[in-house]
């Protein structure tokens, strides 16, 4: 990784990605926002498909509606025409998008889909995904996760090549990248894994790429493995046990995704991630690699860190293991590095449950559920007054008096951003009867911007750089508050990892948290 930046070259940055901010949606209460959602289907065999791979995608998008909620996309092909596909995308949610008639217009043999949460462009309508383009050998449809750090010079080199550009979306410009001729030329029609190739060699980093011909799928993970992708094998319904090897499955389709939490869910079996820099080719034949990328060899990967405490559905799995386990670790790691004497450990719902348990077990304390959700709230709410703004987590939390009462708390989260909610909640369990409320955050302090694809804030809105531990237990009116370290949250990461890179070669990107940036920092932007 590089050495740490510094703060001025991270002020200027700042001012460059908070242009167009006034057309996100305000985070004062949400904290952090992941990018997106990539997701891909084809049927395998003779074509038509008795598979609804339309209704697959859909599936598949509504178990990554965590990682984007803004816009949502679907477009499908029946492998037969090069000059049209079926799209269809929407702002909002994905079951406010597509009703019956819209999936009657997805029906087809293979598709890619993508849910948005905006960073690099406004959230409007025409940044929606996937992008679809019209090349001189047939339509291409693209869906990206991430964020190009070197966007301004990749966009020079597309325009200079008379290529126009109708947003400013880093996914439209990797669209565009691909339409490009490979540098080493072209025989008999288009190389598309060469010009993956030569997209890659111009784009370090950050992305996850799902992108579709008239006939095949090609997934792509950027060389440094920032942004997870999978792929998964959909079986028939009569293969119900799990303990049967997925290998010994004919395969009815093949999906490739952000997570591989929806899997079950369509009826898919996890069979393994895409290496990071590995192509992949999808066809109704089955799934093969076509190349990996290599990156510099000083350097290691860096699958963000974050994904296993933030982003991911806690039923995911990354690098071989569960991040539900890896959470959990978490919370044994944090116990032993901050323990209190206490009556009972809880979590902030449902984001702080599984290092809850994990600190109970460790620490050999009760665990009790304190604070009961609100699960119908939805992601903007009126407060007219400030009383009513005061007591802006009344929406979202009611406290459980009965296991509060006259106790002594361990409450656990597993991130604190602006610190904003967490004053708030320690009040309604003081009110409640709490006796001592101490905080336990299972991540280290949130330090620095990211670049890569998710939406943390500027250092100025990070309360971790405004106050310590101990100012900041004063400030939300915690008896004590305490963070997981780096070296342990990396520990907890890598204690039961199974990947298949080398020692050396296994990494994980750490750049809000210590400032490290594995590919340096973006390139100023002059639009």
């Amino acid at each position: 990784m590089e050495n740490p930046v510094s703060f001025d070259k991270l002020q200027n940055n700042e001012e460059e990605a908070s242009k167009g901010a006034d057309n996100k949606v305000s985070q004062e209460m949400t904290g952090m926002r992941h990018e997106c959602g990539v997701f891909g289907a084809i049927a395998c065999g003779n074509w038509p498909t008795s598979l609804d791979v339309g209704q697959i995608v859909c599936l598949g998008l509504v178990a990554l509606q965590h990682r984007g909620q803004e816009s949502a996309g679907i477009v499908t092909s029946e492998g037969k025409c090069a000059k049209n596909f079926n799209v269809y995308k929407g702002m909002g949610m994905i079951n406010n998008i597509f009703d019956d008639e819209s999936m009657r217009r997805l029906r087809g043999n293979l598709g890619i889909g993508h849910t948005r949460y905006s960073t690099s462009a406004a959230s409007e309508e025409v940044n929606c995904q996937p992008f679809v383009v019209h090349t001189a050998h047939g339509v291409m449809a693209v869906a990206h996760n991430g964020e190009l750090i070197n966007c301004e010079s990749l966009r020079k080199d597309v325009l200079s090549r008379g290529v126009g550009l109708s947003t400013h979306s880093d996914s439209e410009l990797i669209t565009q990248a691909l339409c490009l001729n490979p540098p080493e030329g072209e025989v008999d029609g288009p190389d598309w894994p060469a010009r993956i190739r030569h997209l890659m060699q111009l784009a370090p980093l950050s992305y996850s790429l799902v992108i579709m011909m008239k006939d095949k799928i090609y997934g792509v993970r950027d060389p440094y493995g920032n942004r997870p992708l999978c792929i998964g094998k959909i079986v028939p319904l009569n293969h119900g046990k799990h303990s049967i090897n997925v290998d010994d499955i004919n395969a009815e389709g093949w999906v490739i995704s952000s997570e591989s939490c929806g899997f079950l869910s369509i009826g898919a079996r996890y069979v393994r991630e895409v290496e990071p820099g590995e192509i992949v080719e999808l066809t109704k034949d089955g799934i093969r690699q076509i190349d990996i990328v290599e990156r510099p060899e000083d350097k290691t990967q860096a699958f963000c860190i974050f994904e296993y405490v933030y982003f991911a559905r806690s039923d995911s799995f990354f690098e071989g293991q569960m991040v539900y386990s890896v959470r959990m670790q978490c919370g044994r790691q944090l116990a032993r590095e901050a323990p209190v004497d206490a009556d009972i450990v809880s979590s902030v719902p449902e984001s702080g449950t599984a290092a809850a348990h994990g600190y109970a077990r460790e620490s050999q304390l009760e665990f009790a559920e304190v604070l009961c959700k609100n699960r119908y709230v939805g992601r903007t709410f009126i407060q007219p007054s400030t009383r009513l703004r005061q007591l802006g987590v009344a929406k979202k939390f009611g406290a459980l008096t009965d296991n509060v009462a006259g106790k002594r708390l361990i409450l656990i989260d597993d991130s604190i951003v602006r610190g904003n909610t967490i004053g708030p909640i320690i009040k309604l369990l003081r009110d409640a009867g709490a006796t001592e409320v101490h905080i336990r955050i299972a991540s280290p302090p949130l330090l620095y911007p990211c670049y890569m694809g998710i939406n943390i804030p500027t250092r100025e809105e990070l309360i971790a750089n405004r106050m310590d531990s101990k100012a900041l237990a004063r400030h939300v009116g915690a008896d004590s508050l305490e963070y997981l370290s780096v070296e342990g949250l990396v520990k907890a990461v890598r204690n039961n990892l199974k990947s298949t890179q080398s020692d050396d070669q296994i990494g994980h990107c750490t750049a809000c948290l210590t400032g490290e940036y594995p590919g340096g920092l973006p390139e100023e932007l002059s639009w």
